[in-house]
């Protein structure tokens, strides 16, 4: 005869807590993505560095909440959270170095 399992899988309750927070860190990215389309559609050609240092700075804090809720980061160590962060705010600044040097050598060529 063959011996059955005995063992019953018994579902955990539903922690309604948790998906609350998933529903409010989707609402908020669902948010700035709205205010993402208002902005490139309302804001004229001629304000393009506008439209692009929003565009920058929104994406910075969708990053922030994907990082934050989904990723567990906000519930880390703060060293850890420092060690993430001090390299970013040089890769940005590094970034809009190479953008205002690259319009500059532009400006000089043309």
């Amino acid at each position: 005869m063959h011996a059955e399992n005995t063992t019953h899988v018994q579902p955990q309750p539903v922690d309604k807590a948790k998906i609350r927070k998933i529903w409010v860190t989707a609402g908020y990215m669902a948010l700035i993505t709205i205010l993402e389309f208002i902005v490139a559609f309302t804001l004229p050609l001629e304000m393009a560095t506008t439209r692009v240092s929003i565009f920058v700075l929104m994406t910075i804090v969708k990053a922030f909440y994907i990082v934050a809720e989904f990723m567990h980061l906000k519930y880390e160590m703060k060293v850890l959270i420092w060690s993430i962060l001090i390299p970013m705010v040089f890769v940005i600044w590094m970034l809009i170095a190479f953008i205002y040097e690259g319009a500059a050598i532009n400006e000089i060529r043309y």
